[in-house]
């Protein structure tokens, strides 16, 4: 678990050192020969050039072990990383592909954000919903202790970045962008 918390803060706060820009962080759709994580966070930092763009050799420069060894953004679709049954909006492991963005899953999560902001109830009703869906349709669904508080972390992290610092009101077109 350790592991995979100082991996999760490694590619958030060193993602500035990895800048690889066009412009002043132009979004870039990615190519067929890029890689993607399962995380939308993740994945907006690389089209962003935030994060190499192509999503190949990352170094852990803020690796706790001393050991700088690269890796690629898809390797982190190892079911059990951080990628997790009923994410917001990819499918899980069992129906095959866990890492490309699901519109009709993410339809159903934003179908809960009908207001111009995401209060944290309203987040947190969405994050459950999606949650007993996926448990209702995926015979092996299984959410671990690590795999619950990766689905948690999701939420608080969009509501955090794109949140209102006095309620936490996450502007709700911020975070369908994101996604």
């Amino acid at each position: 678990m350790l592991f995979k918390s100082t991996l999760a803060l490694s590619l958030v706060l060193s993602a500035d050192a990895f800048a690889v820009r066009r412009g002043a962080n132009d979004w870039s759709a990615p190519t067929a020969d890029d890689r993607r994580s399962p995380c939308p966070m993740v994945n907006s930092l690389a089209n962003h050039g935030y994060l190499p763009r192509t999503g190949l050799n990352k170094a852990l420069l803020t690796s706790t072990t001393g050991n700088n060894a690269t890796f690629n953004l898809d390797d982190l679709n190892t079911h059990g990383v951080i990628e997790h049954d009923g994410s917001l909006s990819r499918n899980d492991i069992y129906f095959g592909d866990n890492h490309s963005f699901n519109q009709t899953i993410w339809e159903s999560v934003a179908s809960h954000f009908t207001e111009p902001t995401i209060s944290i109830s309203t987040a947190a009703k969405a994050r459950k919903a999606r949650l007993q869906d996926a448990a209702s349709v995926n015979p092996e669904f299984t959410l671990t202790a690590d795999g619950a508080q990766f689905s948690f972390i999701e939420t608080a992290l969009y509501l955090s970045v794109f949140g209102n610092l006095d309620n936490g009101d996450a502007n709700t077109e911020w975070v369908k962008v994101l996604f």
